[in-house]
């Protein structure tokens, strides 16, 4: 069995950079141009709060540590959730945590529906990308 490591730790995040680079880039560019800060609440680390962000200003969908000046959006969400949503794909926990409140928004959300909208007919290549981190997330 592959190594695991927990959502959003040093390891994953290595782990994902190491896949980022050697995975071919998905054929569909993103959606929609954005720039989206993240902050993500209650995690298991000593450190806190995990802070993020998502960048398709490339075309390409760019997902990396720290926050970007200028954000279209910011996007706050519990630790459980985010992982949901990034690793287990799980877009019905996303509409629930949403619309209880659970995931807060601040700034120009219809760039989030917009990328949202792109799960509905996913790029191949992401799904693959996808498939594997979700083969090195820890339970």
């Amino acid at each position: 069995m592959a190594e695991q490591y927990e959502f959003l730790s040093p390891e994953w995040l290595s782990a994902v950079r190491r896949l980022r680079d050697e995975m071919p880039d998905p054929r569909n560019a993103p959606p929609v141009t954005m720039k989206m800060n993240v902050v993500v609440v209650e995690t298991p680390f000593e450190a806190g709060d995990m802070k993020g962000h998502v960048d398709t200003s490339d075309g390409q969908l760019l997902v990396e540590e720290g926050h970007l000046d200028g954000p279209d959006l910011t996007v706050t969400v519990e630790y459980i959730t985010a992982k949901a949503i990034f690793v287990e794909q799980d877009l019905t926990a996303a509409m629930q945590a949403f619309m209880s409140g659970r995931i807060k928004v601040q700034g120009d959300i219809t760039k989030l529906m917009s990328l949202q909208a792109q799960s509905i007919d996913p790029d191949p290549d992401a799904i693959a990308i996808a498939m594997v981190v979700k083969g090195f997330t820890a339970s």
